[in-house]
């Protein structure tokens, strides 16, 4: 069966499969959760390979990874598998790929110009209530985008206009569902949200883009498994689906 157990909603659905063996446990951020599920629910299909599959953001991830947490293979941001790295305790690092950040709107709104620093300034004034990711959540952009609001002299003004959520796939649910006039959030969490569409990435002059990989921790109680299925991750089959899902090669 595929079990995704998620962190940030605290909620978990049961996938039913017959095909017998132990669940390949894969702790993955939140960035790729769209992308890794629909693959692992494709995959199991094709091999008869059982997932556990948890969810959770940046802040999250650290935390139940550092406490010993059980998992045959782990998807996270570069900078916390750089941590996980200098621990020792994983092995087999494959970067997947990159993912910027981007702005949603409602279906049926017009379409803000974000192209350039200009237009995106005036698109987050313009805004009654932008929903982003609470930065007790440990959003893995949460310098960056300080640093942006900062430089364009908007920091105040977007604090008092944040309407906070506790990942991004919230984050354009809440502008889906009318709760937010627009969202910040990865390009990659936006795109599977029904209701919300992406008005666009962040201009090039302010654009931060995350890496995320893929390792099998030495605690691995099938590290064979966790490395076929990294590898069907990283074919050239896979890549359109990478590319649609908001992500670039990495770099």
């Amino acid at each position: 069966m595929l079990r995704m157990l998620s962190l940030v909603t605290l909620a978990a659905a049961v996938l039913a499969n017959p095909a017998a063996g132990a669940d390949l446990k894969v702790t993955s951020a939140g960035a790729v959760r769209g992308l890794m599920a629909r693959i692992i629910d494709d995959y199991s299909r094709q091999t008869g390979q059982k997932f556990e599959f948890t969810v959770g953001t940046t802040g999250q991830l650290r935390a139940i990874i550092g406490s010993g947490f059980p998992a045959d293979l782990i998807i996270t941001s570069a900078p916390l598998m750089g941590e996980l790295e200098k621990t020792g305790n994983i092995t087999s690092r494959t970067d997947l790929g990159r993912v910027g950040l981007g702005i949603a709107v409602r279906d049926g709104t017009g379409m803000p110009n974000v192209t350039t620093a200009d237009g995106f300034k005036k698109t987050l004034l313009d805004a009654p209530r932008i929903a982003d990711v609470d930065p007790n959540s440990g959003p893995v952009y949460g310098s960056h985008l300080r640093g942006v609001y900062q430089s364009l002299g908007i920091a105040d003004v977007v604090l008092k206009k944040s309407i906070r959520q506790i990942g991004g796939k919230e984050v354009a649910e809440a502008v889906a569902n009318g709760a937010a006039d627009i969202g910040v959030a990865f390009i990659s969490e936006i795109i599977p949200i029904k209701g919300a569409k992406l008005a666009g990435p962040f201009p090039p002059a302010l654009q931060g883009y995350t890496v995320y990989a893929a390792a099998i921790p030495k605690a691995s109680t099938d590290p064979t498994a966790a490395r076929a299925f990294i590898d069907a991750l990283v074919s050239p089959a896979m890549a359109r689906r990478w590319t649609e899902a908001g992500f670039e090669a990495p770099r």
